[in-house]
C-alpha cells in the first residue's frame, strides 16, 4: 500500500499490519491496533479502581509508536483522517 486513504488503511491494521503516513516528521513512527482481552484485575493502575479479581473487558484500541520508540495511545487528528498519504509498514 502507498498513498492509501485513511479507510484503506484502517484495513490493513484491522488486518493486523503496521501503518503510517509519509507525512509524518518523526522517523520510525507508526499504528498498530491492540486486540482486546479479558482479565481479571490484580495490579495498579487498575487496583484502587476496581476491587481484586474483579473481571475486566479491555477493549481493542490503535496505539503508537513514537520516535522515541514510546508507545502511546492514538486518536486521529482531521488531517489524519482525510490524508491521502497513508502506508503499510515494513
Amino acid at each position: 500500500m502507498s498513498g492509501e486513504d485513511f479507510s484503506t488503511a484502517l484495513l490493513h491494521l484491522k488486518a493486523g499490519k503496521r501503518i503510517t503516513r509519509e507525512g509524518w516528521n518523526g522517523k520510525g513512527m507508526f499504528l498498530f491496533l491492540v486486540p482486546g482481552s479479558h482479565f481479571t484485575v490484580n495490579r495498579a493502575p487498575l487496583l484502587g479502581i476496581y476491587p481484586a479479581g474483579t473481571p475486566i473487558d479491555y477493549r481493542p484500541h490503535i496505539d503508537m509508536k513514537t520516535a522515541q520508540g514510546d508507545v502511546v495511545p492514538w486518536v486521529a487528528s482531521q488531517s489524519d483522517l482525510l490524508a491521502e498519504d497513508w502506508q503499510v509498514v515494513g
